[in-house]
């Protein structure tokens, strides 16, 4: 395929029924989720875009992976040659390993806090470091920096964002509430990720990654020098 920019539409109208398929056995709502989550978030066609551009991310550690339905779509569509994925969520972990069956893939129940990241080419994180206790966060950081052979993708939450990050939080806050999920919210500033991947040897860039919605989400990409 052609390595655009941002990814031909048709590429995700095929990928994503190829990756939905593979979770025909999973609860309903599973199998309604990651549809909708693949179309929606402008993560799927930010991360696809830059495998692309990358001519590949090689082996992807997923941390934070949830049902796995990005790293599944990276390696179905060839962004990916292998996927590790990681996630506290144990249904969550065994769905993605079922979907994955006969894929270079694996899913693992892991708690990111405690356990140190896997090697591979690319490790990626998508909105999880500002749900992470903040005193844990560098620590967690330092260990995705000592990991990366080529890269580390962020998709983060910035609270330096004006109006959408007042939205965001606000929209965190009642999501907690309406769970009961006593988490706090804490965003670490993207300039301090930026500057600690620099720290370890990488060229960080950070792009809006909010397309069609008000959230205050970027996409940090740290290329190692």
């Amino acid at each position: 395929m052609q390595r655009d920019a941002v990814p031909d539409p048709s590429d995700l109208q095929t990928l994503i029924p190829a990756v939905a398929a593979r979770y025909a056995g999973a609860s309903r709502f599973t199998r309604e989720f990651v549809p909708s989550k693949l179309r929606r978030d402008p993560a799927t066609a930010a991360v696809l875009g830059l495998a692309r551009r990358a001519g590949g991310l090689g082996h992807v550690v997923d941390l934070g992976c949830g049902r796995g339905q990005l790293g599944i779509l990276l390696l179905l569509g060839g962004g990916a040659t292998r996927v590790t994925g990681l996630d506290l969520d144990l249904r969550k972990v065994a769905e993605a390993g079922a979907a994955a069956a006969g894929l270079p893939a694996a899913f693992s129940a892991a708690d990111l806090v405690r356990t140190e990241v896997p090697g591979g080419d690319t490790v990626l994180m998508a909105d999880v470091l500002y749900q992470l206790p903040g005193g844990t966060q560098v620590r967690v950081l330092e260990g995705m920096a000592r990991a990366a052979r080529r890269r580390v993708v962020m998709r983060l939450f910035d609270p330096d964002r004006g109006w959408r990050s007042a939205f965001g939080m606000a929209m965190e806050r009642a999501g907690r509430a309406i769970r009961r999920d006593g988490a706090a919210v804490q965003p670490m500033p993207v300039p301090e990720v930026a500057a600690l991947l620099g720290r370890a040897g990488f060229r960080c860039t950070v792009t809006p990654c909010w397309a069609g919605t008000p959230l205050p989400n970027v996409l940090l990409v740290a290329e190692r020098g």
